[in-house]
């Protein structure tokens, strides 16, 4: 029997997914399997993201890997916690080294687009502060499906392939194992196509072996530093031993009686917060609505605004997180919005390409997970023999030398990549998430807007269709909003298009406590998700 696995002639709906014992929603049903099996051998929700985000790395490599950088915001004995496991850029990285190599830009592809790998450490922290189980357990999954093979997804196949297409103009010794990697046969696998990494494998057993630590400072570590020295890289042996996530405390914001969390920057959730906090005094008459979506779209633009003009490594920079998201600030932002689409500039508040995954454990915690190398496969260097493909997340600094986000040594870029989290009076929610570069902040505030303000069931709010701010005046709206609709948006002075393709806008997955006390959770059918309960 024969069919096309990208074809899907007819509408297909998905039911909200209930347990009451634990709950993993993410990306790709084999990752939800992972994190499922831990939860049953006794790992809490922490325990389970780690499996997830393990897995993920292996069968979704297009979007993240061991490479990635990580955040996530815990709900766990009682309160929320926050973890930046984003990597820094190598010491010897700098504008004058671009300008040495004759670079006009920093590049998308290749070493100087690398910053230091941090979901491994976040991964052994992770398990070390919180997790039940060792971390040789949580990681068997991955190191399972590394090395036995796993059957590949349609989008992750499809993904695949325009990675391929994309990285064929390539070459030289640093892109060359890339291709050894992830084209053996000078392909992307097909849906369905078995794929094995025995690379992978090693690399994670050498993880979970030494609770992370070879990945920084011993064999993987110099086996990536070896590479980097030969094939023109910037790492040493300092970028990698002084690594280390850090704990801290997310940032929110209260939208109509609901506490919505975010990571404070080097992240960009503070768009999001800024969005839903210029919003938050405004009456919309439905989700569809041409005021609804221009008043959105207008916030957004304030918020990218601000976050592009702010938002850098705080160890750097006067970061302005607490000032951006005060009442007096946003106030002054909510009178800029008009009926007609505008330009919008930085206000002074100095005066006054991803996986995401939830998990949540029949025990009360709760854990909202995201990691990336930012433009699928990242950099397109893989070093050999060990499976890691090196993210791209440098591409994110400034080349404006007086910028806060200004590429330097040693430190962190503008990072894409947020979790979101729901409370409501002290009590968890539940954690959310959309992925897709810039894209999150925008698929944040209309997915938080669904449930609040158009009362739509978690599954609904993720299925609705979306708008995407691109830049300028530029909008793109998914066909699902009809003609209508982003017309009278266009007479509102918005330059309206619309998108085919439904990755752009993102794709999410969200679990929430239930008034029973059970779980529920969704995800999206803009990707290949699954929604496993117990």
């Amino acid at each position: 029997m024969r069919h096309d696995p990208f074809r899907y002639k007819y509408p297909s709906r998905r039911n909200l997914v209930y347990g009451s014992r634990g709950m993993i929603a993410t990306s790709n049903p084999l990752a939800a399997s992972a994190g499922m099996d831990i939860l049953k051998k006794g790992g809490n929700a922490i325990d389970a993201a780690i499996a997830t985000a393990a897995a993920l790395t292996v069968v979704e490599p297009t979007s993240n890997g061991l490479g990635s950088d990580a955040f996530a915001i815990i709900w766990h004995d009682g309160r929320l916690h926050g973890i930046n496991g984003s990597g820094r850029s190598p010491a010897s990285l700098s504008l004058e080294k671009l300008k040495s190599l004759n670079l006009d830009e920093i590049p998308r592809f290749g070493w100087a687009a690398a910053t230091v790998p941090g979901a491994p450490g976040t991964w052994a922290e992770l398990s070390s502060r919180m997790g039940r189980l060792p971390l040789s357990e949580t990681l068997a999954p991955a190191i399972e499906y590394a090395r036995g093979g796993f059957a590949v997804a349609v989008n992750v196949s499809r993904f695949w392939k325009k990675a391929a297409s994309e990285f064929s103009g390539l070459s030289g010794d640093a892109h060359a194992g890339w291709f050894e990697m992830f084209c053996p046969d000078g392909k992307a696998p097909l849906p369905g196509e078995t794929f094995k990494a025995p690379e992978m494998a090693r690399t994670f057993e050498e993880i979970a072996g030494t609770g992370g630590r070879s990945f920084y400072s011993g064999e993987t570590a110099e086996k990536i530093i070896r590479f980097s020295r030969a094939s023109g890289g910037f790492f040493s042996e300092g970028d990698l031993s002084s690594f280390a996530p850090q704990w801290t405390s997310p940032m929110r914001v209260n939208y109509k009686g609901y506490d919505v969390w975010e990571m404070p920057p080097n992240g960009q959730g503070v768009v999001a917060l800024m969005a839903l906090g210029i919003l938050g005094e405004f009456d919309f008459a439905g989700h569809g609505a041409p005021e609804t979506i221009h008043r959105q779209i207008e916030a957004i633009k304030l918020g990218f605004a601000d976050a592009m003009r702010y938002v850098a490594d705080p160890e750097f920079a006067r970061v302005p997180s607490c000032e951006l998201i005060s009442d007096p600030y946003l106030a002054g932002r909510r009178r800029m919005i008009g009926d007609r689409a505008a330009e919008m500039g930085p206000g002074d508040p100095y005066s006054g390409g991803t996986v995401y995954l939830c998990t949540a454990d029949g025990d009360g915690s709760m854990v909202s997970y995201i990691q990336s190398n930012f433009n699928g496969f990242g950099s397109g260097i893989v070093i050999p023999g060990t499976g890691i493909s090196l993210n791209n997340r440098a591409a994110c600094f400034s080349r404006n030398a007086g910028h806060p986000n200004a590429l330097s040594g040693g430190k962190r870029p503008y990072n894409t990549i947020i979790p979101g989290f729901i409370t409501k009076r002290g009590a968890p929610v539940g954690p959310f998430g959309v992925m897709g570069a810039y894209m999150q902040p925008q698929g944040h505030l209309q997915v938080v807007m669904n449930l609040v303000d158009f009362h739509m069931n978690p599954q609904e709010a993720l299925d609705a269709p979306r708008w995407q701010w691109v830049g300028g005046m530029d909008v793109s709206f998914e066909p699902a909003f009809g003609e209508c609709a982003a017309a009278e948006v266009g007479r509102m002075g918005h330059r309206v298009s619309f998108a085919a393709n439904p990755f752009e806008f993102g794709r999410g997955q969200m679990i929430h406590a239930t008034e029973y006390g059970t779980l529920v959770g969704a995800t999206e059918p803009r990707t290949d998700g699954c929604v496993e309960a117990w």
